[in-house]
């Protein structure tokens, strides 16, 4: 049999009523009985168009779960549910088919369930299932290796010990890395004229003051940096943003650029679509200074002094602090 996660939302306050009323139940009460959709085509056209706010991604993370939930969970599997404020799971079987319940409040879509008279703490699972358990999915199916480790924690056998602090440097590692590339989707979704104010915002933070080139033809430039904003006191730096993500930048590009600048300008060139070698090269032999900055370069100054940065700048890439124990 599968081994399901249900989630109790608000805080845990959902896993009292859950054990109580020997149920698990989903929300998305608005959509009525799930058994009136035929297939997932028109779940999702039903979900889609009733918030129409959501991104394509989150209707289909929201119909995977619906339909787990109607479908695919029988009756014999195994359920756990959370409950935040104590850090123990309940388990139990399902002994119902799904059910569309008006009297559950928020919570309408229902499945009868006999729990455990035992929990499982939290605290004793390896890391690893633990991080399984923390999805932020409301519903989801446990691999076999969680649902054994379950199953034994639940037994009282002894579970395989495990170097939470070097499993936790790992993880920490992956989500760093993928919240990187989450931030460079972001800014390559950007328009031209966006990432221009971006890439200004950034040379703000970074102590300059900016003069941005209105559109149209700007003969070399986009933004002209310096400290007063003009481009008459030292160091004046003249800056070419090309926003073409598919498209890297080559030497033509770099001598085009370099054709225009006077000899006490430093010069900064942003491409999302990176630079060819003959680029760098090009660069290396400039007859003023030249930093080529490709996306990761602009995603490490962005973070670097993203604290510094106004809050219209912000608004483009907005991001928010994650806090993460050392030890």
């Amino acid at each position: 049999m599968t081994m399901w996660m249900v989630r109790a939302e608000r805080r845990g306050a959902l896993y009292g009523e859950f054990v109580e009323r020997g149920i698990v139940a989903i929300g998305w009460s608005d959509l009525g009985d799930l058994t009136s959709y035929p297939n997932r085509e028109q779940l999702a056209k039903a979900v889609a168009q009733e918030w129409p706010h959501l991104r394509p991604q989150a209707v289909t993370n929201a119909v995977g779960c619906l339909d787990r939930f109607a479908n695919e969970m029988q009756i014999g599997d195994t359920v756990l549910t959370y409950d935040p404020s104590r850090r123990v799971y309940a388990v139990g079987s399902i002994i119902g088919e799904y059910r569309f319940d008006p009297n559950m409040g928020e919570t309408f879509h229902t499945r009868k369930v006999t729990w455990e008279d035992e929990e499982v703490s939290r605290d004793t699972l390896p890391l690893a299932l633990r991080n399984s358990l923390g999805s932020s999915l409301t519903q989801f199916q446990l691999s076999n290796e969680a649902e054994q480790d379950v199953r034994r924690a639940l037994a009282g056998e002894p579970l395989p010990e495990t170097a939470d602090k070097e499993d936790s440097e790992e993880l920490l590692i992956d989500v760093e890395s993928r919240s990187i590339e989450f931030i460079k989707d972001h800014i390559v979704r950007l328009e031209w004229d966006e990432m221009q104010d971006l890439v200004a915002g950034i040379l703000r933070a970074m102590g300059y003051k900016t003069r941005v080139s209105p559109p149209g033809a700007d003969r070399g430039k986009d933004i002209v940096a310096s400290p007063d904003g003009f481009g008459f006191e030292e160091p004046r730096i003249v800056v070419e943003v090309k926003h073409r993500p598919k498209t890297s930048i080559g030497s033509p590009d770099i001598r085009g650029f370099l054709g225009g600048r006077h000899p006490g300008d430093k010069g900064l060139y942003v491409s999302t679509g990176g630079f060819s070698k003959d680029a760098f090269y090009e660069a290396e032999r400039a007859n003023i200074p030249l930093a080529l900055m490709d996306l990761d370069s602009l995603v490490s100054a962005l973070l670097e002094h993203y604290e510094a940065i106004d809050t219209e700048t912000r608004r483009l890439v907005p991001l928010t602090r994650v806090y993460w124990p050392l030890a």
